[in-house]
C-alpha cells in the first residue's frame, strides 16, 4: 500500500497491465506470425520460407477482389438491415418495456444461448424450398412459383443480419437508456413535435449507440464464413470461405495469411472513412 501512496501516476498503468498482456499474447504475437507467413514463399511439400513474398497480396487481391468486394457489400447491407430493426426495438424497449424491460432484453441474448452453427443451420430450414416462408411469398405474389431464397444472396444477407442483430440492438439499447426524457419533454414543451424532438434529441444522444452497433456488426459479418458456406452457393461465397478453405483445405499458407491482412485493412480504412463522416466530436453525450 505504501508503493502505492508514493507512486499514484503508475497506478493507471499498472491497471492497464492485464489488458496489454492479454493484448500482446493473444493479438500481437499471432499478428506477426500472421504478416512472416504472408511474406512466406514454397508449398505444402516443400514447406515456406520467408522471402519477402510480396506477390503474395498482389496475386490476392487481383483472384480474389470479387469475394472481397462481395463481403464488404453483405456486410453493409447486413449492417444496415440490423440498425433498420435494432433501432426501432431498442427504442420500444428502452421507453415503452417498463417492467418487461429485462424480459425483452432476455429475449434479444436468447438466441447467444445455442451455437453460431445451429442458429444458422435454423436459417436453412426456415427457408428450405417447401418451407412457410417460401410458400407464402409465393402464394402472395412476391416469389415466383419455382422461386427459392435458399442459396441465394437473400439467404446469405439474411442469417448474417440475424446472427449479428444482438451486437447492434443491446448498444443502442443502452445508449437510448441513458437519454433523460425530460430532455425530450422540453423540446416539446418548447413547441417541438415529437418527430422533431426525437430527431433533434434523441437521435443525436443514441448515436454512441448507433457507432458502437454498426462497429460490432460490421467487423465480424466482413470476416464471416459460415453463412455463405451453409446458405449459399460458391457464387454467394465471401472472403471468409476463400481464407478458411486455403488455411484448412489448399493449405496455401502464405496466400491465406495475405487475404487475412488485405481484410483487416480494408475494414480499417472503411472505418476510418466511416468515422471521419460521422464526425467523432457527435459520438460523445
Amino acid at each position: 500500500m505504501g508503493f502505492i501512496h508514493r507512486h499514484k501516476g503508475l497506478v493507471p498503468y499498472l491497471l492497464l497491465l492485464p489488458g496489454i498482456a492479454f493484448l500482446a499474447v493473444f493479438f500481437v504475437v499471432p499478428t506477426y506470425y500472421l504478416a512472416n507467413t504472408s511474406l512466406q514463399s514454397g508449398d505444402v511439400f516443400d514447406g515456406y520460407v520467408f522471402t519477402w513474398a510480396w506477390e503474395n497480396y498482389s496475386n490476392a487481391i487481383s483472384t480474389y477482389h470479387p469475394q472481397l468486394l462481395r463481403s464488404l457489400q453483405y456486410a453493409g447491407i447486413a449492417t444496415v438491415a440490423a440498425l433498420l430493426v435494432s433501432y426501432p426495438l431498442a427504442y420500444w424497449i428502452a421507453f415503452r418495456g417498463g417492467r418487461w424491460k429485462n424480459l425483452l432484453l432476455l429475449l434479444i441474448i436468447a438466441p447467444f444461448f445455442v451455437t453460431y452453427l445451429i442458429r444458422t443451420l435454423a436459417w436453412k430450414t426456415i427457408l428450405e424450398d417447401d418451407g412457410l416462408v417460401v410458400n407464402t411469398l409465393q402464394a402472395v405474389g412476391l416469389l415466383a412459383d419455382d422461386g427459392r431464397l435458399l442459396a441465394t444472396s437473400v439467404a446469405v444477407v439474411a442469417g448474417i443480419t440475424y446472427n449479428f442483430l444482438p451486437f447492434m440492438a443491446l448498444p443502442i439499447y443502452v445508449s437510448l437508456e441513458q437519454v433523460d426524457e425530460r430532455l425530450v419533454e422540453a423540446a416539446q414543451d418548447l413547441y417541438a413535435s415529437k418527430a422533431r424532438a426525437f430527431l433533434r434529441v434523441t437521435l443525436p444522444l443514441s448515436l454512441p449507440g448507433v457507432f458502437a452497433g454498426t462497429l460490432l456488426t460490421f467487423i465480424p459479418a466482413a470476416g464471416d464464413f459460415i453463412n455463405a458456406q451453409l446458405l449459399g452457393t460458391p457464387r454467394e461465397y465471401m472472403i471468409g470461405n476463400v481464407i478458411q478453405s486455403k488455411f484448412k483445405v489448399i493449405a496455401d499458407y502464405p496466400e491465406a495469411a495475405a487475404l487475412s491482412f488485405i481484410l483487416m485493412a480494408t475494414i480499417l480504412v472503411a472505418l476510418i472513412a466511416y468515422v471521419r463522416a460521422l464526425g467523432t466530436e457527435r459520438l460523445s453525450i
